[in-house]
């Protein structure tokens, strides 16, 4: 697809941890050495220093790529609308060569990237830790990510940028930095009829959507969550139900702020069809497969997928365009490593 001149600059912003991946292959005995799950995430603890002076060895050829989730996101998004500076990145680095990769790799694609920088702390890294192909474990040290301050988007420059898009997309990495923020932006969405989307992002998180002080759900547009992220939402939200077809008919009709839009749900089962809840409907969709053989890294596959819908859904597309654009980013993403991809998308 050809860039579309009516696509406006800055029209998604993204709020996220930046971080850069340090990505390895290794075995299951490396998972059980540090504690670590399949398909999983996880905040670095005190034993996991020890891991990050492992993984850097040279005998695991490790990977240093772009990452952080939103950031990867946004990234997948504008290398697919084309249109310079169509997205806008909002995060936390420290001054070092690791922020400088970030805003590089960011900015070549075309994103309008704009860091608050922590002279004080090193930029965040995650440690990628990839087993049998396309299961991987994620275990980040947030360095400067963790220092993202609602005063940052204060800033006049800063929040005109916010004024000016129409969507919003946040992962919920971001509760434990900056709750303000959220709300903030949560609260501008709400009050001009624009579009909150928002990632569960893993299963410790999910106690941010439930608090009942931040009332985040009320505000937000379109969740999106995998099986076991739902599941644990549900349950803090004591649904009588495990079922997620059914947790995300009710997720869809929990109270919104906004009643001039429909929640949409999106719930991802692996390799197995997708569940979205909308319009007061069950629907599924279709995961597009790649051959195990074809397969590098899964790391990233879940954000180049959002990456590709979010890049339909601001062009106002349909949901079926939208998952059919989501298939092909991580597609592509699967068969390259980390969140990484060609240098022009063939999306048609």
């Amino acid at each position: 697809m050809s860039a579309d001149s009516n696509i406006r600059e800055g029209v998604l912003l993204g709020l996220g941890n930046p971080l850069l991946d340090i990505t390895i292959e290794t075995d299951e005995a490396f998972l059980e050495k540090y504690d670590l799950e399949k398909d999983n995430a996880i905040p670095a603890k005190e034993k996991h220093k020890e891991m990050f002076d492992e993984i850097m060895h040279r005998k695991y050829h490790p990977q240093y790529l772009p990452g952080g989730a939103t950031q990867n996101t946004i990234r997948v998004a504008q290398w697919l609308l084309k249109q310079p500076k169509a997205t806008t990145f909002f995060g936390c680095v420290g001054e070092d060569k690791y922020a400088e990769i970030l805003r590089k790799t960011a900015e070549e694609v075309g994103v309008n990237v704009h860091y608050q920088v922590n002279s004080d702390m090193p930029t965040g890294v995650c440690g990628a830790v990839i087993t049998g192909g396309d299961n991987r474990s994620l275990v980040s040290a947030l360095g400067a990510a963790r220092f993202f301050t609602h005063k940052f988007l204060q800033d006049t420059e800063n929040w005109k940028l916010v004024e000016t898009a129409d969507y919003y997309y946040i992962g919920g990495y971001v509760f434990p930095v900056s709750q303000e923020s959220i709300k903030m932006i949560a609260e501008h969405a709400c009050e001009n009829n624009k579009t909150l989307i928002m990632n569960l992002s893993a299963t410790f998180l999910c106690r941010y959507f439930s608090k009942s002080e931040i009332n985040i759900l009320e505000y937000i547009d379109v969740l999106v969550g995998n099986e076991s992220e739902a599941e644990m939402l549900a349950s803090q939200l004591d649904f009588a139900t495990s079922d997620v077809t059914e947790i995300a008919f009710q997720l869809m009709n929990l109270p919104k702020k906004n009643t001039k839009r429909d929640r949409m749900v999106i719930i991802t089962h692996d390799h197995k069809p997708l569940t979205v809840a909308r319009n007061g409907e069950i629907e599924k969709y279709e995961i597009e497969k790649v051959p195990l053989g074809e397969i590098k890294d899964g790391n990233g596959c879940g954000d180049a997928f959002m990456g590709g819908f979010l890049a339909q859904l601001v062009q106002g597309a349909e949901v079926i365009e939208c998952i059919r654009c989501g298939n092909y980013a991580a597609s592509e993403v699967l068969q390259h490593w980390g969140c990484t991809f060609p240098e022009k998308p063939d999306f048609e």
